[in-house]
């Protein structure tokens, strides 16, 4: 079941691709996007996070930390991530427990494959609480980036 505008967001702890514990917890303070996405070097998941990349400084201008979250492996995410050059961390929810918690997996995929995340983007401010929720079913379309810059700047 998704997660509703307004209340609490689930709390997590994933490893980084530094293999450093990144908790929601520990980000309390500064608002938070969370950007679920299937699987690194697909075409559509490097547009979306690459697009975050060149604009990341609108994130950054409004407090905010984003968080880009897959089922991939870390070692995966991590040459992902060197390759884009990414510019904020990824997480591995490897054992698909925050995905579930989110409402965003897939237990059906493409080429058999289950368990996989759904495109979808949270914004969870600083006490928490997810001010924006967008769970996509069809893994070929975007988040609403717009949406998502006037959330958070409502937030400021």
């Amino acid at each position: 079941m998704a997660v509703q505008v307004g209340q609490k967001a689930p709390e997590f702890a994933l490893f980084d691709t530094d293999k450093n514990k990144v908790s929601l917890g520990d980000l309390k303070g500064k608002n938070v996007v969370l950007l679920f996405f299937p699987l690194a070097f697909t075409s559509v998941c490097t547009t979306e996070l690459c697009s975050v990349r060149d604009n990341i400084a609108a994130y950054n201008n409004t407090n905010a930390q984003v968080l880009g979250i897959s089922v991939d492996s870390l070692f995966t995410l991590g040459k992902f991530k060197e390759e884009q050059k990414l510019n904020f961390p990824l997480l591995s929810d490897f054992n698909k427990e925050v995905s579930s918690a989110y409402g965003s997996i897939y237990q059906d995929f493409v080429l058999d494959m289950k368990g996989v995340s759904k495109r979808s983007a949270f914004v969870i401010d600083k006490e928490g609480v997810i001010r924006y929720s967008q769970v996509l079913e069809s893994a070929g379309d975007l988040p609403n980036f717009e949406a998502i810059h006037e959330t958070l700047a409502g937030l400021n």
